[in-house]
């Protein structure tokens, strides 16, 4: 699974889960090697976001160089302008560093 964003007015939420280091697919998504251990949720600023993608290794990107991006649920409808402002940005952003927005709520590819 690649990594995915979820944008809200002020920070990003970037989710990322990395690799099994083992190469076995024996117990895999057990008990004794659970995908949660491997997931990791960040909240970053927007001017961090190049450095926090930079840091994700090789093998958390297993479709290439795709980030999934989502608005925040759940907030007021008078914040919804600035969340699209920040999707905006944030695209702009991805696409500076080379990588590919993938918005699955319209399937978009920005």
């Amino acid at each position: 699974m690649n990594p995915t964003l979820t944008v809200q007015e002020n920070m990003l939420e970037l989710r990322v889960v990395l690799a099994d280091p083992n190469p076995s697919s024996y117990g895999a998504g057990g008990m004794l090697r659970p995908v949660n251990a491997r997931r990791q949720v960040l909240n970053i600023s927007f001017d961090k976001l190049g450095d926090a993608l930079a840091a994700i290794p090789q093998d958390a990107w297993p479709y290439g160089r795709v980030v999934a991006i989502e608005e925040a649920h759940k907030v007021p409808a008078n914040a919804m302008p600035a969340i699209r402002r920040s999707v905006e940005k944030t695209v702009d952003k991805l696409t500076d560093l080379g990588v590919v927005a993938y918005d699955p709520a319209d399937g978009n590819i920005r």
